[in-house]
Order: C-alpha cells, then structure tokens, then sequence
C-alpha cells in the first residue's frame, strides 16, 4: 500500500531541477576532464578552509552548532548588522526552501523572471504557490515588470538574483535601491546575491537591515569556494529571521563546515586573489569564444555565458557535442537565452580542454 501523500505531493511531478555532473558520468563511463557546468568555483577554498575544517574532522562525531553562533557573529560584523539580522543555513537553495514554507501557502502568488534560476521555483511549487513569470528585457532581468507584475497579483514574494544566473548580467545598485522602494506592501523581495563577490564596484545595493520588504541571501559557495560545504546566510529584518526557527533544521548545518566558513571569511587576501583568477578565466573564456566566431556576454559572475549565434537547437547541439568530449557545461533552459552556452571560470587545464573541445563541437553542429 502506498503512503498517503498531500493532495499537493500527489499532483506534483517527480523534478530534478539540476543534473548532477556525477549522473552524466555514470551514464556515459567517463569521469570528465573538464568541469566546467557545475556553477562550481574551481580555483576552491581558502587553504585556511582547507586547513580548518581538516583539523575539525576527528571531532564529526559532535552535531553542528545549531545557533551558528561563531559564524553568524562574524558574518554580522561584516555585514554591519547585528546577529539577530542574521540566518544561516545549508546553501541558498536551504534557505529559500524555508522562506517558501514561512510564506507560501497553496495558491498564494509569487513572482519571478522566466528562465531564472529554477530551484527557487521548485520550492514555491512545492508548497503549492502559483508562479507569476515576466520576460527578461534583453538579457538582463527586468526590476521593473517584477514589481508591476507583483502589484498586479497582490504577490507574497519576488525573487531576483543579482548577478544574474543564468546570464551573468548585472543591475546597478541604484537600480536594485529604487526596486526595493517600490516593493507593494505586504510583499517581500528576495534579492539572490550569490555572485556578489565578482561584481563590479557600485553593483551591492546599501540596504537598510531592518527594511521588512526584502530579505538578502549570500553564499559561500561561490567566491569562497565552499559549493560542497553548502554554506549561505541571509540578511533581514529580526522578525523575520526569527521566523526562521519556527522551520529551519537546527541540526542541519555540518560541523565542518561552519568551522571552514569562519575560516574563509576572514581570509580576505584569499578571497581577492580568487577573483583575480576569475577575472582572468572570464578574459580567456572571451578569447576562446570569439576565436569560435561566437560571443562571450560580459559577466559579473563565476561563469561566462556564450552566445552561439543561432537558436536554442542549434545551442544544445554544440553543448552535446562539448559534453561528449568530456568537457561538462550546461546552458539556460528557456528561450530566447538558450542560445547561449553557460561555463565557469576555471584553471588554465580546464579551459584548455573547453578551447579544444568547442571548435569540433560547433563543426559538428553546423554540419
């Protein structure tokens, strides 16, 4: 006899909303050589990390602290807040899946942009919100129609990532500052800034920490080179982020990775020469595309997303083509971006193996 699911469990699909590289190698029998489509940081963690959460092994067999109180200490002063405007947890993915079950309610609408970054939508789908999606404008997310859209729905939340996934782009922080003034009451703005490591100067919105219209979610993920530690915090008003104990896993937080998270965030020096190393893999990925009569869009992000020039067939051709040489990127799921190619900054010998596995691709696609 099957379990009795929720009506909403029941009527939902089985979804994935990523594939795991490790899934497309048991497929085909072959580790890669490259990988490059994980929206990993392949240059990694700080060596104090490493060094941190090395010397924290032998001591696994304590739970995590469940107040995150070392870290969450840290990440307030950095911020400028106070610890009570502080929630950490396992990823923003961790995150979002609590701000979806503190909010969203069957049948409560939720805005976002169509083509942004899906594991979001995966959670409101989950508790059974309705999504509202706008059009990107160009190849940028479109403050604008999220709010008009939002005050046309009477939504509960809107999300925005800022750097963008899956294009790379990016919105001034007086951009950002205006949307938040212009979020409709009784909404609330969660602002995605995952990449904010890699953007330029100008781009972080300064953002009053009580303000109860948004809530702001960071990683470790993605600049510190923590994705397997899966480590992020938010940033909001104290109600709010008390709320969060009345659904978050208290337990759910690794040990280690606390520890190695502290460790990262207070290695600064680290931190920059990282973004230098980006920096330099986003001006080879440019090269690399428009050696391929292809074109690299700019990127305030890990990875460069590269316009192949014809439609999203043509783009899914050329990305199969890069996979069975053993080089794993991904692409945007939803036209008209997914023309493109998606692929992160990496080492010299990754992008190597990308450099030669393109041309062949892009013959092989063309015909």
């Amino acid at each position: 006899m099957s379990p009795r699911y929720t009506r909403l469990v029941d009527s939902l699909p089985a979804t994935v909303p990523f594939v795991g590289p490790e899934t497309n190698e048991r497929a085909r029998g072959a580790v890669f050589d490259a990988r490059l489509g994980a929206n990993e940081n392949g240059f990694g963690p700080s060596p104090r990390a490493i060094a941190a959460m090395s010397a924290a092994s032998a001591d696994q067999w304590m739970y995590g602290d469940p107040e995150n109180f070392d870290l969450k200490q840290a990440i307030a002063a950095k911020m400028g807040v106070t610890p009570a405007h502080v929630i950490v947890g396992e990823g923003i993915d961790g995150l979002l899946g609590y701000l979806a079950r503190l909010l969203i309610e069957q049948g409560d609408p939720v805005v976002t942009s169509d083509g942004a970054y899906p594991t979001f939508n995966y959670h409101i789908a989950g508790f059974g919100g309705v999504l509202h999606k706008v059009p990107y404008l160009g190849d940028h997310e479109d403050p604008s129609a999220l709010i008009h859209r939002a005050r046309d729905v009477h939504a509960k939340l809107i999300y925005l990532a800022n750097p963008d996934n899956p294009m790379g782009s990016w919105h001034s922080a007086e951009v950002i500052e205006t949307m938040v003034a212009q979020v409709p009451d009784g909404t609330l703005l969660a602002l995605d800034e995952a990449y904010i490591e890699f953007a330029p100067a100008g781009t972080a919105p300064v953002i009053d920490p009580d303000d109860p219209r948004v809530i702001r979610f960071r990683t470790f993920s993605k600049g510190y080179g923590m994705a397997g530690a899966r480590v992020a915090y938010a940033i909001g008003a104290p109600g709010l982020i008390a709320a969060f104990d009345k659904v978050r896993n208290h337990f759910g937080m690794n040990r280690a990775a606390q520890i190695g998270a502290l460790a990262a965030l207070q290695d600064d020096a680290y931190l920059a020469e990282t973004v230098a190393k980006v920096t330099r893999a986003h001006a080879r990925l440019n090269t690399i595309a428009a050696e391929n009569g292809l074109r690299a869009l700019p990127s305030a992000t890990n990875f460069v997303t590269i316009d192949c020039g014809k439609d999203g067939d043509f783009a899914r051709k050329v990305l199969a083509g890069v996979v069975k040489r053993g080089v794993f990127i991904r692409m945007p799921f939803v036209a008209p971006h997914d023309r493109c190619i998606r692929v992160s900054a990496g080492p010299d010998a990754q992008l190597d193996a990308f450099a030669a596995a393109l041309p062949l691709a892009l013959a092989n696609a063309r015909g």
